[in-house]
């Protein structure tokens, strides 16, 4: 089967020039400029079928948004190629937006000091989108994402919730085969981030919609993504389902106890529990990290309850920047010489 999107050995390289400190630095700037090359995104290649569901991660300045800004046409690559659907995104830019849907959750598509439906309106007509067309799906937006009770409201005035709910229903307006989804629960609380995902599961699943994800909040790859692929330094480091990383990663969890107190922090460290590591979070909480692969995340929390008196017991996520460094540090992935950077004189 022919993928949907290909990605061959796609490079980003950009220049930016090194600005010498103080005002002899200054002068000699003039008169000799050293520049460093970045290399944002540097030989990735995956491909992607119709229908996946998938995350892209990475810590902050891995080369995500990068690969996703040259998916969706906005940056031209500085070698390699990635088609969509057969579409080159910038050189078939014209054609290939009428195929896809954007939402980047720190910015938006929708006019600012217009109502919600003079937005949609609009979208509707550069997109061609008939008015039969245009009133089924307004009413199945509203009927999944609940968008009915603030059509008539100045985006300006929404609820991060509300306008990220709107731009969705903005992005799938023209009932695109590809949605591009770039931190799209940022900022928003666990109501409005489990509406959300529902609903990006239910075009999934009933349409046939391909979801490409880049976030940095764990909870929406373990909903959403059914694979994932992880970049590093612009380098590919890991590309496979959900739970081969999991496996990778040996299923690590992490507890924090809040006391109530402070001087049971010593009774938790002094309990023996096989593959359990008991840490000083901060005065009056206790962290255990463990593998749930080797002891019972009930089995930790009834020794704790057993050994102190316990306030609150909480669960942490793994950050995407542990779990990026864990992959590099075992040498899974191909992030060798990744992200260097060399200097060239003007």
């Amino acid at each position: 089967m022919t993928p949907l999107i290909q990605v061959d050995k796609l490079c980003k390289y950009f220049r930016t020039f090194q600005r010498r400190e103080g005002v002899w630095g200054s002068i000699k700037d003039l008169f000799h400029r050293e520049y460093q090359t970045i290399k944002a995104v540097d030989q990735v290649s995956f491909s992607i079928q119709a229908g996946e569901r998938v995350g892209y991660i990475g810590a902050n300045g891995a080369g995500k948004s990068t690969t996703i800004k040259m998916l969706t046409g906005i940056l031209t690559p500085t070698s390699g190629t990635a088609t969509v659907g057969g579409l080159s995104p910038s050189r078939d830019r014209e054609q290939y937006v009428r195929g896809i849907g954007v939402v980047f959750g720190q910015r938006t598509q929708l006019w600012w000091d217009l109502a919600v439906v003079e937005s949609f309106r609009l979208l509707a007509k550069i997109y061609g989108v008939s008015p039969a067309e245009y009133t089924a799906r307004i009413e199945q937006f509203d009927d999944v994402l609940g968008i009915g009770e603030f059509l008539h409201i100045p985006v300006r005035k929404l609820s991060l919730g509300q306008k990220m709910r709107c731009e969705l229903a903005a992005a799938l307006l023209h009932s695109p085969r590809l949605l591009f989804l770039d931190e799209p629960t940022i900022g928003l609380d666990v109501v409005a981030k489990n509406a959300i995902r529902e609903f990006l599961l239910t075009i999934n699943r009933e349409h046939g919609v391909t979801l490409l994800l880049t976030t940095h909040d764990l909870r929406d790859i373990e909903e959403l993504c059914e694979r994932v692929i992880i970049i590093h330094r612009g380098r590919l480091l890991f590309d496979g389902p959900l739970g081969e990383l999991h496996a990778r990663l040996g299923g690590r969890v992490r507890l924090h106890f809040t006391l109530t107190h402070s001087a049971d922090a010593a009774r938790l460290q002094a309990l023996d529990l096989p593959a359990v590591t008991w840490t000083d979070v901060r005065p009056g909480v206790v962290g255990a990290e463990f593998s749930r692969e080797e002891v019972s995340r009930v089995d930790v929390i009834k020794a704790a309850l057993g050994a102190a008196s316990v306030d609150d017991v909480a669960m942490e996520e793994v950050s995407i920047e542990e779990i990026v460094h864990d992959i590099f540090q075992t040498g899974d992935g191909q992030a060798g010489g990744a992200g260097e950077t060399t200097n060239a004189p003007a």
